[in-house]
């Protein structure tokens, strides 16, 4: 269906930036406010980055990851903390899937 995975959103630590994909600019702004502040309080808590992307199949992926070196991140905390954004989070991102299924 697509040839590689698409990005959502992210966010760094490192470069204290966020990112949301200029291919999503039509989402609602209460829902880009809403990607934003979740993926920059993520990386406030544990450290390192965060990426939203969609799969091959429409599915959306959160992953994590941190420069071997980095000493703060929390490895733990971050599996922790994804598992809490996809309870949490959940009927935002069913509907991010939807979106994404029907206009990508």
């Amino acid at each position: 269906m697509y040839q590689d995975n698409i990005v959502l959103c992210s966010a760094s630590k490192y470069t204290e930036k966020y990112y949301l994909n200029e291919d999503f600019e039509s989402l609602p702004d209460m829902v880009k406010k809403e990607l934003q502040i979740m993926c920059v309080l993520f990386t406030e808590d544990v450290g390192g980055v965060i990426l939203l992307e969609f799969d091959e199949e429409g599915n959306l992926q959160i992953k994590t990851e941190a420069y071997e070196e980095d000493i703060l991140y929390d490895e733990i905390g971050s599996v922790l903390k994804v598992k809490q954004l996809r309870e949490d989070k959940k009927e935002l991102f069913e509907q991010l899937e939807q979106y994404f299924q029907t206009f990508f």
